[in-house]
């Protein structure tokens, strides 16, 4: 849907330090309802995988979902679009080294924790365990890179690490490889599988 890319164009452009009418025109025109506010991209290739999955267009329903650069921005992203901006419903992920951002942030613009949910170490562990590795390792292959994986994992920094923390490692050593794997991953996934954080977040918008 065009018109909420558009939100959330003029959304991160305002967090930048541009002006708010665009993202409160937009907010307007497209009926935003609520917005998922996660750390970065693959995060919202894995939710909107998982919308899809279900036969759900998170953005023809109103919600928008925004990755923010990193978690250190929650803060400025919910003052804008929680009760002290365009009071919308705010809801996210968040790995679990960074949930303290997220407590600090939400509290100091007086929004609710309520509706984020946090994954064990990041949503790719989430993931990578979900599957199980031999599943993992499968999804690898068939999208070209057992090769990389292989070479990747006879590096001796790989020793003495489990085979989940691996994978996961792998899945960040390429830019753009935690994007496309944060889809291809939860397209892989089995009925009964999906992660809590995940599904508890699709559940509630």
């Amino acid at each position: 849907m065009a018109d909420m890319g558009a939100f959330r164009a003029a959304v991160t452009a305002w967090a930048a330090g541009g002006p708010g009418g665009p993202a409160r025109e937009l907010a307007a025109r497209v009926r935003v309802r609520a917005v998922v506010l996660l750390e970065g991209l693959s995060d919202a290739a894995a939710v909107d995988a998982l919308a899809a999955s279900r036969g759900r267009d998170l953005a023809a329903e109103g919600v928008c979902v925004l990755p923010m650069g990193g978690a250190m921005s929650v803060g400025r992203f919910a003052g804008l679009l929680g009760p002290p901006g365009l009071d919308l419903r705010l809801t996210g992920l968040c790995d679990e080294a960074e949930w303290g951002f997220y407590t600090r942030g939400l509290a100091r613009v007086g929004a609710t924790e309520q509706g984020f949910f946090v994954c064990a170490a990041d949503l790719e562990d989430e993931l990578v365990r979900a599957l199980g590795p031999t599943r993992v390792a499968e999804v690898v292959e068939a999208e070209g890179d057992l090769r990389p994986l292989r070479t990747f994992l006879h590096q001796p920094a790989q020793r003495g690490r489990t085979a989940e923390q691996q994978l996961r490692r792998f899945l960040g050593t390429k830019k753009g490889r935690k994007i496309h794997y944060g889809r291809v991953l939860v397209e892989a996934l089995g009925p009964g599988h999906v992660p809590a954080p995940l599904e508890g977040l699709l559940a509630g918008v």
